[in-house]
Formats: C-alpha cells, structure tokens, sequence
C-alpha cells in the first residue's frame, strides 16, 4: 500500500523499500493474535504438538485469507467498475475472514485426522491433547484483536472511510480527497470499527475467562455481521451492489455472517462440545511419545 492519511508519507524508507503505517498496523494485529492465542493456549495447558499444529496451520490460514481479501476486493472493484477489468489489488476483511476460516478449518482437520496417526518418527508423533475444537472458543479473540488492527491501518491508509461530514467527529482521513491536504470531512468509520472491535474483543475475553463460554464464533460473526450490515449504510467507497441495487457485497456477506452465528450454536452444542479434549481441566501438560 503506498496510500495513506499523509499522501505519499512512508514511516521510513531503506532504499526502494518504503514501510507503511497500513503495513504496520496489519503486522502489529497479527503478532498481537497469535501472542493472545499462544498465551491461552499455555494458560489452558495445551501441550507443544497442540500449540505447534494450531500456530503451523493458523498461518496457513492467516496466508489464505490476505490472498482471499485480495480476491475478494478485486471483485468489489470489478462489480463497482466492469469497465476496468478484473485486476487483482487492495482488500477486504471480510473476504479474508472467510478465506482465513476455511483454509484452517480444511488444512487443520487435514492433519488432524490423516495426515498426524501416520507420521512415522516419534518426535512427530506427540501427544496432542487438545483439538481444533478446545481453540474455537477463544481463537475469535484473537481475530478481533488483529481486525481492530487492520482498520486504524485503514484509517492510516485513507481507505474504508464515511461519507462526507460536517458533523463534530468528522475528519480528513479519506484518500478519495486527499486525506489530511485535502481538508475535507468524512466520518473516521476506521476508527469507529476499531473501537468496537477492541470492546468486542474485551467483552469475548470476559466470556471465555470469567464463564468458561463456548459460543464466542457464534458471538463475533454475529456482532459484527450486524455491525457490519449497519455501517456500510455510512460508507463512501462505492464497490458495487447486488440483487437489484439492494445489498452492497460486504451487507450480503454480513447476513452470510450473522446465519454462520446462529448455525455455530448449534453445531457447537450438538457436535463441538463432544469433540472437545478440555485440557484445562484434566492436568496433564507433559509431553508424550504416544499419539492420543
């Protein structure tokens, strides 16, 4: 990204190489998710070869969704303007996320259940003592740390930002007007979205320490499926509409979102709860050379 807040300001340059504030807040969430996670994870006695398997496949995950928000954007972007052409550029959190979930989910259970009883030599072999399923309650944490992240590089950046406001809490943090040179007002929705995502986060981490509660997927894609539907009403990028000029594609996918949620309930009642190890309760956190 060479847009920002500040056009055409770079926090530092080594050479050909100029590193961006929207760079550096997307690293800074996505350290900060995986610190949370390894911290839960040592907190609830995962053993290594659980830790290692969910951190290996959580940055295949985390791969697959930048390149699924690229793809994703680029389609907004074609939708908005066929005229251009499909080019791939920019992002979008939403195409990332549901990219993100399915590479983990399908890479994880990959090795999981085939590729882990096969591994012929013992230091491979250890014993996992917790599932996918032990880390579904509080991985969404974790993602809504890196996604509050993400959008105060957004607001760095100048992009996903409101319409035009003269309105106390406007400010020129758009590209589309030159950022902070151009003097004119949008609402800062970056940074409205970040506080959410940061009291979400807040409010999810609370469940799961304080009440042991399981259900934190379905309270993220549902919170934010919602919050998300509402405030595409107040923002300024035009990326195209669906079904007849009623939905933008991120109001379509927040609705996919929201329905995720309610699914995730059930599935998480019906099915989860079975497959869950609860390395936390039972004490055991040495390492084995059996396979469990």
């Amino acid at each position: 990204y060479n847009r920002s807040m500040f056009p055409g300001k770079s926090i530092f340059e080594l050479g050909a190489l100029a590193v961006y504030p929207y760079g550096v807040c997307m690293a800074v969430g996505i350290i900060a998710c995986f610190a949370f996670l390894a911290f839960v994870m040592h907190k609830n006695k995962f053993t290594e070869a659980s830790s290692d398997s969910i951190f290996l496949v959580g940055v295949f995950g985390t791969g697959f969704g930048i390149f699924s928000a690229t793809l994703f954007q680029s389609l907004y972007n074609f939708l908005a303007r066929p005229e251009r052409g499909f080019t791939l550029g920019g992002m979008t959190f939403l195409g990332g996320l549901l990219g993100g979930v399915v590479g983990f989910v399908g890479v994880y259970n990959l090795y999981y259940l085939a590729v882990h009883p096969r591994l012929k030599y013992a230091f491979a072999k250890r014993m996992m003592n917790a599932t996918m399923t032990d880390a579904l309650p509080f991985i969404p944490v974790g993602i809504a740390i890196a996604h509050a992240f993400g959008r105060l590089g957004c607001f760095f950046a100048g992009c996903c930002s409101g319409e035009k406001t003269e309105l106390w809490f406007g400010i020129a943090c758009s590209d589309r007007y030159g950022g902070l040179s151009g003097g004119v007002k949008v609402v800062p929705i970056q940074l409205f979205e970040m506080t959410f995502l940061f009291i979400l986060a807040a409010i999810m981490a609370i469940l799961y320490f304080k009440f042991k509660f399981n259900y934190n997927f379905a309270v993220y894609a549902i919170s934010y499926g919602v919050w998300r539907f509402i405030i595409e009403v107040y923002r300024g990028d035009e990326r195209g509409k669906l079904f007849g000029d009623l939905l933008t594609p991120s109001q379509f996918w927040s609705i996919v979102m929201v329905l995720c949620g309610i699914g995730y309930i059930f599935a998480q009642y019906y099915l989860f709860e079975k497959m869950m190890k609860h390395p936390e309760l039972s004490g055991e956190s040495k390492e084995t050379n059996e396979v469990k």
